[in-house]
Parts: structure tokens; C-alpha cells; sequence
């Protein structure tokens, strides 16, 4: 590994995983042919599948599961905590104790545009589509393209076809 990356020794990469510089693991599992780019964190407890480009700036939080040939475009933000406080009831700072990780989950084929960013106890369907800059605050089903803030249903597409452009 080179000096500018930072695997920690419980990281789980599968076979031809390409990892750029200035990057945090730790904890996660990253399937068989997936490419992560600089300056992202996955921490532990996060799965990544076979096949996804991960693009830089990403911050992948724990609890979240990305399945496979998912594109997560530069700059996009995961959540896993609906009401994140700094301090417990007694006013002391919060521990792992103080809160449950809220999970999330990208299904196969999806794409999530530039600077999105997804709340926490979502679902994106098969083959969906996020827009740049979306911030999604409920589930998206298979097939949708949505956007905005709150992202919205723009359209559709047919299962197993491309994006017209």
C-alpha cells in the first residue's frame, strides 16, 4: 500500500479493487473489480459490491450497503443518523452507546449524481437515478429518476433500458 493511503488491516477488498490516493477504509467490505477514487471514507460496517465506481469526495458512513455495478458520483454525502445530537440526556458527549445506525441501501445498477446527498433508512431501487445535488429523503423505486430538494419523481425508465439522451 502507498504512504497516501489509509487501509485499515480489517478491510475486506475483493480481486482487481483499484484504489486511488488519499483514501480512508476502515471496517468495510469493497467487492471484486470496484474502483474508489481520492479523497473518500468508507467506514466500517459499510458494503460496497462488485463492480462500482465510487468517485471522489465520497463519504460512505457506516450502515450503508451498496450492491452491485452502482455509480456514486464525486462529492456524495450518506447519513445514518436521523436526529444526530452531540450530547446524550446528562450532557455529556455522545458515545456508540447513545444511538443506533440508521441503514441504507443502494440496490443494483443505481447511480446517484455529484454532490447528493442521501438521508439515512433509505432504499434507491434497481437502476435508479439520482440527480446532482438531490437530497433524498424517502425511498426511490426501481427504474425512477429523480431530483431536487426534496428529490421528486421526474420520470421512469423501462427495466434493462438505457437513458435516452
Amino acid at each position: 500500500m502507498s504512504e497516501y493511503l489509509c487501509v485499515a488491516p480489517d478491510v475486506k477488498l475483493g480481486e482487481g479493487v483499484q484504489l486511488s490516493r488519499f483514501i480512508n477504509l476502515y471496517g468495510c467490505e469493497i467487492g471484486d473489480n470496484t474502483k474508489i477514487g481520492a479523497f473518500v471514507e468508507i467506514q466500517k460496517n459499510a458494503n460496497i459490491g462488485k463492480n462500482c465506481k465510487i468517485s471522489s469526495h465520497t463519504f460512505i458512513c457506516e450502515g450503508v450497503t451498496i450492491q452491485d455495478n452502482v455509480f456514486v458520483g464525486h462529492g456524495v454525502t450518506f447519513i445514518n443518523d436521523s436526529y444526530p445530537r452531540a450530547t446524550a440526556a446528562n450532557g455529556a458527549l455522545q458515545t456508540e452507546k447513545d444511538w443506533k445506525v440508521e441503514p441504507t441501501l443502494v440496490r443494483t445498477g443505481a447511480s446517484i449524481g455529484s454532490g447528493a446527498t442521501i438521508l439515512a433508512n433509505i432504499t434507491i431501487g434497481e437502476n435508479a437515478l439520482i440527480g446532482a445535488g438531490s437530497v433524498v429523503t424517502r425511498d426511490v423505486p426501481a427504474n425512477a429518476i429523480v431530483a431536487g430538494n426534496s428529490a421528486r419523481l421526474l420520470r421512469t425508465i423501462a427495466p434493462g433500458a438505457g437513458l435516452e439522451r
